[in-house]
């Protein structure tokens, strides 16, 4: 049975950092785009990065690019999302999210139609 399972959600301040992590277990095939997506309230959900478990490329939405970096550790089944100098507006419910990347890419990677397995979501509250 599959599991997706966030955290490292916190409340901080303005300028900080926070490391989110994500631990997944019981998925079929071995190569899966991951995502990590945030919602904030009366929002979309919106892609923040992704990484190709095949290999280490990876992508940030433009709105986080130079603060967050996606990173995975395939020896722990692990996805993580440093996020540096945090606003406000960074403020929102972060999940992790993967999908088999049956063609070896992770094409429309933003779109959260596109994955299948979804984490419960950690908690990420910046202040000014």
């Amino acid at each position: 049975q599959a599991q997706v399972v966030e955290s490292g959600g916190d409340s901080v301040q303005t300028g900080g950092s926070l490391r989110l992590s994500c631990v997944y277990s019981g998925l079929p095939g071995s190569r899966y785009c991951m995502s990590w997506f945030r919602q904030a309230p009366g929002k979309e959900r919106e892609g923040v990065a992704v990484i190709f478990s095949g290999g280490s490329e990876s992508y940030v939405a433009d709105s986080v690019k130079g603060r967050f970096t996606i990173s995975q550790d395939n020896a722990k089944n692990a996805l993580y999302l440093q996020m540096n100098s945090l606003k406000v507006e960074d403020t929102a419910m972060y999940y992790c999210a993967l999908r088999i990347a049956y063609a070896g890419n992770c094409a429309r990677w933003a779109a959260p139609s596109m994955y299948t397995y979804w984490g419960q979501g950690t908690q990420v509250t910046v202040s000014s």
